[in-house]
């Protein structure tokens, strides 16, 4: 693809037009269009409003399982078989503890995430409790995903001090029946709306590789953009054994970078976070998420593992970029420069193998 349609993607991004269905299409599917260019067009979006900074979030599962919901992808769901350990929402002392975990961790946000259908109004009383107390505590910016909430509701975090609402699309309105039958597409939308009518910022994202088409994902990103999501994450199917979902496609590096991508081009002002499956699925080409995305989450997610949090400082320093902080980090920012694996000697039957197997 010849240099002018780039240029011409990174002028159209940054003067907040939007790219045509036909042009996020070739995005994703045209061999044409080469990866690292289109990395770089993406870079020159994300620089011009984030500069070079990463911001680390770190996740609470403040109650796993038990959830009435039927979300097919998900190990926390009624339907699912997969072996979670269940347990209803944490003390006080547990969220106040893994707060000041994540604060000296270098986390810029804190996430607080609870299963079921959502909140009744009492628990929603008590969570804004407990969030006014974490951010009395803690220079933590706070997100909340407690699922489908009304207007009454969003008030009462707002003004317990609560920074963001997060509700995840995950996937289009017309595929949304493929992946969940217990709501709605449209409750998804009124929980935003609802955040948004108290004056909540919004965290709002997708799930790549639950069977969609490319025409589902570039309906949600710019479904985020009309909403005007101020974050969102951009998650990548983790296959785990006791989720509705079976022979979901395989997806290979090169598709999840185009992804980030054109999520980047569409919502150019919002914050991009490589979320889960980052390690699973970019492996090796991981560290190319941060050209397009600004925002990760560091020491896993909901139910799995992720890589350690020293290693995502190695890599976000050694690609050049800088981790942006609510506290002090230097103390971690220097551990993970200095911290080195130790260098291995081949053993004869490596050096010389003929010899050791004579032997």
């Amino acid at each position: 693809m010849k240099r002018k349609f780039y240029s011409e993607l990174v002028s159209t991004s940054l003067d907040n037009e939007l790219i045509s269905d036909s042009c996020c299409e070739k995005i994703l599917s045209s061999t044409e269009i080469e990866l690292l260019p289109l990395l770089d067009s993406a870079y020159q979006i994300r620089k011009t409003y984030f500069q070079n900074k990463v911001q680390l979030h770190i996740l609470n599962n403040a109650q796993n399982g038990n959830c009435p919901e039927d979300c097919f992808y998900c190990v926390q769901a009624k339907t699912a078989t997969t072996d979670i350990d269940t347990y209803s929402l944490k003390s006080e002392s547990e969220v106040l503890a893994e707060a000041e975990r994540a604060y000296q961790s270098g986390a810029y946000r804190y996430c607080i995430v609870m299963s079921g259908r959502g909140p009744s109004p009492k628990r929603v009383d008590q969570l804004a409790n407990l969030i006014q107390t974490v951010k009395t505590k803690y220079p933590l910016e706070v997100c909340l995903s407690v699922g489908l909430i009304d207007e009454p509701a969003a008030h009462t975090l707002k003004d317990a001090g609560l920074d963001r609402l997060n509700h995840n699309l995950n996937t289009s309105e017309s595929h949304y029946p493929k992946i969940c039958t217990t709501h709605t597409y449209q409750d998804r939308m009124d929980t935003l709306r609802a955040a948004q009518s108290a004056g909540l910022a919004c965290c709002s994202g997708v799930i790549v590789g639950m069977g969609e088409q490319n025409e589902d994902l570039i309906r949600v990103a710019k479904e985020l953009r009309s909403l005007e999501v101020e974050s969102i994450p951009v998650n990548f199917f983790l296959p785990i054994d006791g989720t509705q979902l079976k022979d979901t496609p395989s997806m290979t590096p090169d598709y999840c970078l185009r992804v980030l991508c054109l999520y980047r081009f569409i919502n150019p002002r919002a914050e991009i976070r490589v979320a889960a499956g980052r390690e699973h699925h970019l492996r090796g080409m991981e560290v190319m998420s941060l050209y397009p995305a600004n925002s990760m989450f560091v020491e896993g997610y909901l139910n799995a593992t992720g890589k350690e949090t020293s290693r995502t400082f190695q890599m976000i320093q050694d690609a050049g970029f800088t981790i942006e902080a609510n506290g002090d980090i230097s103390e971690l920012s220097h551990h993970a420069k200095v911290e080195k694996e130790g260098v291995l000697l081949k053993e004869l039957e490596v050096l010389r193998p003929r010899m050791g197997s004579n032997s």
